[in-house]
């Protein structure tokens, strides 16, 4: 049992099979973190870099990232057990006033992809819901705009951090189609990811 078909059916998107290779890999003997790093993580980057290179599209990555989770989903009671420390934690959500979670769904399921533990705080966050996932012990803070009239809710986000006195605990990840890293900047924001891939990457960095 080799964990190449795996890798491939996560990247083709094919969710029985890469549910049944999980489970196949767990029976044949093989860890735990050896299927999580070879099979899952290694096969959502490949994902992410087809992405960024233009060979693939939102909806496959979609697709890839689905088919992932169900693999993952039968694997974390066995990382659990095997004391698999996550890659880092994240709290991401869409800001006080905004609707939309496809973008942010994305950014979940890849960073989930990528071995983060991935809290997920919904839609229209609250600036203080924000704040309690920093106080709980997240690392990185994901905000997502996708209309520019609920952009400034990111700064008093951040506000709110400084105001709490824990900034400097936490990083600030912010995205959606309306920013820039001009405004990132401006904002105070530690980075800027304009998609889920990059989000991936850039989350990563904020953790090294």
């Amino acid at each position: 049992m080799d964990l190449k078909e795996l890798y491939q059916n996560v990247i083709d998107g094919k969710a029985p099979e890469v549910e049944a290779g999980v489970k196949a890999a767990l029976d044949a003997g093989i860890g735990p973190e050896e299927i999580l790093n070879k099979g899952l993580i290694a096969a959502m980057g490949e994902v992410g870099q087809r992405f960024e290179a233009g060979e693939l599209f939102v909806p496959e990555m979609l697709v890839a990232a689905r088919a992932m989770q169900g693999g993952l989903r039968i694997l974390k009671p066995y990382l659990a057990k095997a004391d698999v420390k996550a890659a880092g934690k994240v709290a991401i959500g869409t800001v006080k006033g905004d609707l939309h979670d496809i973008g942010k769904n994305l950014v979940a399921m890849m960073l989930e992809g990528a071995g983060f533990e991935v809290v997920d705080l919904g839609v229209d966050v609250a600036p203080e819901a924000f704040l309690k996932a920093a106080q709980n012990g997240a690392q990185i803070i994901g905000m997502s705009a996708l209309l520019t009239t609920t952009m400034g809710s990111m700064q008093t986000t951040i506000e709110a951090l400084k105001a709490a006195g824990i900034r400097n605990k936490v990083k600030v990840l912010v995205g959606g189609a309306p920013l820039t890293q001009e405004y990132a900047n401006k904002i105070g924001a530690d980075a800027f990811a304009a998609d889920a891939s990059s989000a991936t990457r850039m989350a990563r960095q904020l953790i090294a």
